[in-house]
C-alpha cells in the first residue's frame, strides 16, 4: 500500500522525545515521504510546552528537505465534555490537531464517559483526528466513535506505536483495532495511519499498522495515506503546502 505521509510525531518540544525538528523532517526525507506532520504534545502534558510554542510556527518553512511540513498539535482531551487544552485562538492557526486521551490528563472513566470524550471532542471544529483510540484503559463504545467520525468527516487514527509490544498501550490494542476498522469498512469511514515517533529512527514506521490493515483486507481508498487529494478533505490546511 501506498505511505506517503506521516502526522502523528513528536520533538524534542514535547519533553519526553528526543530529536528535534529538522532531526525528524531528516528523517521523513530518508524514508521517502511525501508530507510530515509535527504534533507535539499540548501544554497539559507532563513535560509539554508552553503554548507559545504553538503560536510561531510562522517561522517554519512549508518546505524543507524536499518534504512538505504541517504543524500541528496532539491536544490532551481533558474531560468527558471533550475540552482540549489549547484556546481557540491558538487552534485556530494550527495546520492541524490530533485529539488524545492520556493518562496524565484525564483519569480513565466508564465506557459511557470515555465515549462521549471523544464524540465531544469530533465535534470541536479544530480537530482533525483522534489518535490512538486502542487504550484499553479507556473502553468506548466503537459504533458510535465510527459514527461520529463519520458525521463530523473526522479522521481516526491506526497508531503503530500503540502496537508495539512494550507499548503501555498494547494490550488488547490490535483486538480494539480489528473492531474499528469493521466498522470503518462498514461504514466507509476513513482512516490515517500514523507512527507516533518520539525518535527520529520512528519516523514513518507503519509496519505493524500495515500488517494489521493487510490482515484486515482494508481498501486502500479508506486511507489517506495513500493520497494527499484523500487527505486534503480532512484537513484543508494541506492546500497551503501543495
Amino acid at each position: 500500500m501506498i505511505d506517503l505521509l506521516d502526522l502523528h510525531t513528536h520533538t524534542a518540544a514535547s519533553g519526553h522525545a528526543y530529536n528535534s525538528l529538522y532531526e525528524m523532517i531528516r528523517a521523513a526525507a530518508d524514508r521517502g515521504l511525501t508530507l510530515y506532520g509535527c504534533s507535539d504534545h499540548a501544554p497539559m502534558m507532563p513535560g509539554g510546552p508552553h503554548f507559545f510554542h504553538f503560536i510561531n510556527f510562522k517561522v517554519v518553512p512549508r518546505e524543507v528537505y524536499g518534504v512538505k511540513v504541517l504543524m500541528g498539535a496532539e491536544l490532551n482531551i481533558m474531560d468527558y465534555q471533550g475540552r482540549v487544552d489549547l484556546n481557540e485562538d491558538v487552534l485556530k492557526n494550527l495546520d492541524y490537531a490530533i485529539a488524545s486521551l492520556h493518562t496524565p490528563c484525564i483519569r480513565p472513566g466508564t465506557r459511557q464517559e470515555n465515549t462521549s470524550a471523544y464524540l465531544n471532542a469530533l465535534a470541536n471544529p479544530y480537530v482533525n483526528i483522534i489518535g490512538h483510540p486502542d487504550d484499553a484503559r479507556y473502553p468506548i463504545d466503537y459504533e458510535a466513535l465510527v459514527k461520529g467520525a463519520k458525521k463530523y468527516h473526522k479522521l481516526l487514527e491506526v497508531n503503530s506505536s500503540s502496537l508495539h509490544p512494550r507499548s503501555v498501550r498494547c494490550a488488547g490494542a490490535a483486538d480494539s483495532y480489528r473492531t474499528m476498522l469493521k466498522l470503518c469498512m462498514e461504514e466507509e469511514v476513513s482512516i490515517i495511519v500514523n507512527s507516533d515517533a518520539h525518535i527520529e529512527s520512528d519516523v514513518g514506521n507503519h509496519k505493524r499498522a500495515f500488517d494489521l490493515l493487510e490482515e484486515m483486507h482494508f481498501p486502500p481508498e479508506l486511507v489517506v495515506n495513500t493520497s494527499l487529494d484523500l487527505l486534503l478533505s480532512y484537513i484543508p490546511s494541506l492546500e497551503q503546502v501543495l
